[in-house]
């Protein structure tokens, strides 16, 4: 699930991104009426989970390549109102920044698919890809039951049939 960096660090994103864009060849992207947005606006700046401890352990993930998956429960993206409240649900294509969790910019990323499922339908190659604990299905039920509990502000009890947005990713770029 997204959330914004814990001490955002504004200087270095937008340092990174002037960097990042070229690097990720987004820069030179261009649509029929001319440069795209992606080539000009900062995308949002971003971290994984609810700790620094956990930013800092999903990023290094990502950046070694193991975690190419993410998880989010359907939920956090409720309260997306289109004027800046709340998180817009991904989509493919969409491009973001991950930072650690000291809001360092670490990654350009790029969601390349979504799909909102049930919880008990996750299948075991997404909790692969996610990288994380052994890898396993049962852990990845077992870590994100938990998460999704503990994020929870009590509105939202789990439930195993409770839709979760699987978000595939790939790194465009790395600090």
């Amino acid at each position: 699930m997204p959330t914004p960096p814990a001490d955002p660090q504004t200087e270095l994103v937008e340092a990174f991104w002037t960097e990042a864009r070229v690097r990720s060849g987004l820069a030179g992207e261009e649509i029929y009426q001319g440069v795209s947005s992606s080539a000009v606006l900062r995308p949002p700046a971003w971290s994984f989970g609810d700790t620094r401890e956990m930013a800092d352990e999903l990023c290094a993930l990502v950046l070694s390549g193991r975690k190419t998956t993410t998880s989010s429960p359907a939920w956090a993206y409720d309260a997306y109102d289109g004027d800046g409240h709340g998180e817009p649900m991904p989509e493919a294509g969409s491009v973001t920044i991950l930072c650690d969790g000291s809001g360092s910019p670490r990654a350009v990323l790029r969601t390349t698919r979504v799909r909102v499922v049930p919880f008990d339908e996750v299948e075991a190659a997404h909790a692969w890809a996610e990288g994380e604990g052994d890898g396993s299905l049962d852990g990845w039920r077992a870590g994100h039951q938990d998460f999704f509990t503990r994020v929870d502000d009590g509105s939202h009890p789990f439930a195993a049939d409770m839709p979760v947005v699987l978000e595939e990713f790939e790194v465009l770029a790395r600090a």
